[in-house]
């Protein structure tokens, strides 16, 4: 049970790890010659990221970049509950809580990002010739299945 306990802390942790860098990092779609890129926040060429996006002030990315900021902010919340709930929950008694918000950040992503792949992660001509999916828009995609994951064990599991 123990290494159970301790598996599902270490996935949860990356998974908050994989949200910071996919949320932060101005890589969700690549040019093909890897010379520029386009994130959230801003656009970066050859390394220089000052350029702000074309499309900053559209109601579709101020919800994606608010949901990718949510999905964070539920996901620390479920794994301070998930620590609190392992020291003071009673033998028997399920992790509930930590569930029911490891759900809730599982929502956040899947909205955010299929805003993001609706409006902005298929439209090739509106910023490159060729280009290409980055890390953080893949890294949010494998958040997505943790955070599904997690959230269903928590349901699921009961404290021995």
């Amino acid at each position: 049970m123990l290494v159970l306990l301790a598996g599902i802390f270490v996935v949860h942790f990356a998974t908050v790890a994989m949200l910071f860098v996919s949320t932060i990092a101005n890589v969700w779609i690549t040019s093909d010659n890897g010379t520029a890129s386009v994130g959230l926040w801003k656009n970066c060429t050859q390394g220089n990221c000052n350029h702000d996006l074309l499309y900053a002030g559209e109601d579709a990315l101020k919800s994606v970049q608010a949901f990718m900021i949510l999905s964070i902010i539920f996901s620390v919340v479920s794994l301070v509950v998930f620590m609190f709930q392992l020291f003071t929950l009673e033998k028997g008694n399920r992790f509930f809580l930590s569930g029911a918000t490891m759900l809730v950040c599982w929502l956040c992503i899947v909205i955010g990002a299929s805003i993001y792949t609706q409006h902005y992660a298929n439209s090739k001509d509106k910023y490159f010739t060729s280009s290409h999916h980055g890390y953080s828009f893949i890294l949010t995609w494998i958040c997505f299945c943790f955070s599904f994951i997690i959230g269903i064990l928590y349901l699921v599991l009961r404290k021995k």
